[in-house]
């Protein structure tokens, strides 16, 4: 490979932004462009306004700069220059009224943004006591480059700069996650699904933007549409990109299981993700004592892919299933609260009394897992002869 002069490189910048090549300036800006290491410089400023002329120069001057500090191994000083980068590209597409030619450039240089404001964190661990601040500046710095997307009211996807939101909106998710401030993107889906162009987006970013809403309804308790955006995501994502179904399944599984839908063990297995298999089998016999194991022999898993509480209530539907087959045993619509704390201590729930089984009756059939009502002055359990147990899926 010929080793490209500065000058080179510098000349053919100028000439890709008189013929409003983004892609091309977005390739010659990235971080990944494969001759970037040959021309890292500490103080190009002199060099690059000999060849390249204003708006672009500031954009070139900052890029330099942060190839310099990257190779020099500071993660901190790189991300500063890329966030002045940003800063000044912000500036750019603002004049640039009715045109988005440079939106390939605002995706490069704000992915690269994100990924050095990731390095820096974790760089200045051991000296800051505020963690997550850089990634909430690059945050800042991202949400620049959005409100001027979002602002731009032109009709016509050949020039609306609306059509880069998208790709902004999951850099941030992937920013607020990292800080778990997922919350902060409520605004965001809001003006996406609002969007006369939803539907024009790359398929790519429709995934990543449906899969980090479906994580997000997920924690909201919004079974229903976590599964709709997940299924969406892990049905549409391409066949050989195995590590990203994987991920989607580590959310999706949890959210069908409570909804009803128990995953077979071949898709577990063709994904591996065989730690939800014994999870299934524990959930559907009722098997308390399997399942509390389960919680802690994965419980690190759980906990790293930030699933640990909502797995954990599947317990509930646990204890519907074991309760079923109680009232199956008996074959009677009045059912013993004692059989059924005899049934809990058998399976390891040896701290539970006769109240506290009562409050998980209650709870049952609050969220409609069990037709009928407590009988106190009996201390039974009184359940509906039409369908006492319905079904989970008809719940959803």
């Amino acid at each position: 490979m010929t080793i490209m002069s500065l000058a080179h490189y510098l000349q053919m910048l100028e000439r890709c932004w008189h013929q409003q090549d983004g892609l091309k300036i977005a390739a010659l800006l990235s971080l990944r462009y494969d001759q970037a290491a040959n021309l890292a410089q500490e103080n190009p400023t002199g060099m690059v306004m000999r060849f390249v002329k204003p708006p672009l120069d500031e954009l070139v001057i900052a890029h330099l700069k942060c190839m310099h500090y990257l190779l020099m191994g500071s993660f901190t000083y790189a991300y500063k220059q890329q966030s002045v980068l940003v800063q000044n590209l912000t500036k750019i597409i603002q004049t640039q009224k009715e045109e988005n030619w440079f939106l390939p450039v605002m995706y490069t240089t704000c992915l690269d943004l994100r990924i050095l404001a990731q390095g820096a964190e974790k760089e200045q661990m051991s000296v800051n006591n505020k963690p997550g601040e850089i990634l909430e500046k690059a945050a800042e710095c991202l949400m620049g480059c959005f409100r001027v997307c979002a602002a731009d009211n032109r009709s016509s996807e050949e020039s609306t700069k609306r059509i880069g939101m998208l790709n902004l909106v999951n850099q941030l998710f992937k920013v607020y996650s990292k800080i778990n401030k997922l919350h902060l993107c409520k605004p965001l889906i809001r003006a996406i699904e609002s969007s006369p162009f939803k539907e024009s987006f790359s398929l790519s970013q429709q995934i990543t933007y449906r899969y980090y809403v479906g994580r997000k309804a997920m924690f909201d308790s919004d079974y229903n549409a976590a599964n709709e955006y997940l299924t969406y995501a892990f049905e549409n994502c391409h066949k050989d990109s195995r590590k990203n179904k994987r991920l989607i399944l580590f959310y999706l599984v949890p959210v069908k299981m409570l909804l009803g839908y128990m995953p077979s063990r071949k898709v577990l297995e063709k994904y591996d993700v065989q730690q939800f298999w014994d999870l299934v089998q524990a959930v559907s016999q009722g098997n308390l004592k399997l399942f509390d194991e389960l919680m802690e022999k994965h419980e690190q898993f759980f906990i790293k892919c930030g699933i640990y509480l909502i797995v954990d209530k599947l317990k509930i539907i646990a204890y519907r299933n074991l309760f079923r087959k109680v009232y199956l045993i008996l074959n009677t619509h009045q059912i013993p609260v004692d059989a059924l704390q005899t049934a809990l201590v058998s399976l390891g729930q040896t701290d539970v009394d006769t109240d506290e089984t009562e409050c998980i009756v209650a709870n049952l059939i609050y969220e409609g897992k069990i037709k009928g009502y407590i009988s106190h002055q009996h201390r039974k359990v009184v359940v509906s002869k039409q369908n006492p147990f319905p079904s989970l899926t008809s719940l959803t």
